[in-house]
């Protein structure tokens, strides 16, 4: 008998892990007859009620697998983690707020014994969603997909159904800093987006905050795409373009003595300002991909388990 995997992390999901346990349980229960089960629980260092529910909930139902981390590591370090233990030969990641519903899973399941490997959930809409969250998602993607080299479908998340060979093969990649939906893209197999309405959070707060929000697009565009140090180059030549640009006009103000300019202001400030910025920025890029050489560099985990239940 095929097996099925669920993969949720939670952080600070005191309000919902009942819930979440309750209305997932209820849909794989449903799938007995032809799917064994795992359902693995992530508590990436809570320090609400989210591990003592979680504890209780895995005591009760032996299907029920939880993962403890020493502190918080992020959302994309806890799906990590649970793909590593996953058993299944199907394997479901989605959040434990319910926007992305349980419901879909016997759906998702049809696709993948049809022979697709990675069917991602598409939003449709996004319920309870501000406009200001909605214009940076789309910002984000239009963003990523002109500077990567692979296209990475609009309107997603991590909510997906992989098969386990694919699996296998994002557990090999040993990159820190994982961006796992532009991950999926690029490992590539037989792909198929389901369009789903994503309901709004059951309750609690977004553990995805603008902060966090920006972490991971940063985490996206230096992962997939040297654009930036490229774009880097192309402000250097354009300055260089401008500064000369400012000199001839300089020369034939004092030549034909138009006498609009005071003698030197003009072009300095314009040459020092334009290059202070294009240095600056140069800087922040070239920054960034350093730190993440020496992120891989040191070797350090990506996660810390504090814990584990019912994992051998």
């Amino acid at each position: 008998m095929k097996k099925l995997s669920l993969v949720i992390p939670m952080y600070y999901e005191e309000e919902v892990a009942e819930d979440c346990y309750k209305r997932v349980s209820k849909v794989v229960e449903g799938l007995k007859e032809n799917y064994e089960y795992e359902i693995i629980f992530i508590n990436d260092g809570s320090q609400d009620r989210t591990l003592e529910i979680l504890e209780k909930i895995a005591k009760e139902d032996k299907n029920v697998k939880v993962i403890s981390f020493s502190r918080n590591f992020g959302h994309q370090a806890a799906v990590t983690a649970g793909l590593k233990f996953v058993t299944g030969d199907a394997i479901i990641i989605m959040d434990a707020d319910l926007q992305d519903p349980p419901e879909l899973i016997p759906d998702m399941l049809t696709k993948w014994e049809e022979g697709f490997e990675v069917i991602y959930g598409k939003r449709k809409s996004r319920e309870g969603e501000s406009a200001f969250k909605l214009f940076t998602a789309k910002a984000f993607y239009a963003t990523i997909n002109k500077l990567s080299d692979i296209e990475i479908p609009k309107n997603t998340g991590d909510f997906r159904l992989v098969d386990r060979k694919v699996v296998d093969v994002i557990n090999t990649l040993p990159e820190h800093n994982k961006f796992l939906r532009g991950l999926f893209s690029w490992v590539g197999f037989k792909q198929y987006a389901y369009e789903y309405e994503r309901k709004e959070r059951l309750a609690g707060k977004t553990k995805y905050p603008f902060k966090k929000m920006m972490k991971l697009a940063s985490d996206g565009i230096m992962s997939f795409s040297t654009k930036p140090l490229k774009l880097v180059g192309g402000l250097g030549i354009f300055s260089v373009i401008v500064s000369i640009l400012i000199l001839i006009y300089s020369i034939l103000s004092f030549a034909l003595k138009w006498n609009n300019l005071i003698p030197g202001w003009t072009s300095i400030m314009c040459v020092t300002t334009f290059l202070g910025g294009v240095i600056l920025i140069s800087l922040y890029m070239i920054g960034e991909y350093i730190a993440r050489i020496y992120d891989e560099v040191r070797h350090r985990p990506e996660y810390i388990i504090d814990k584990t239940i019912n994992i051998k």
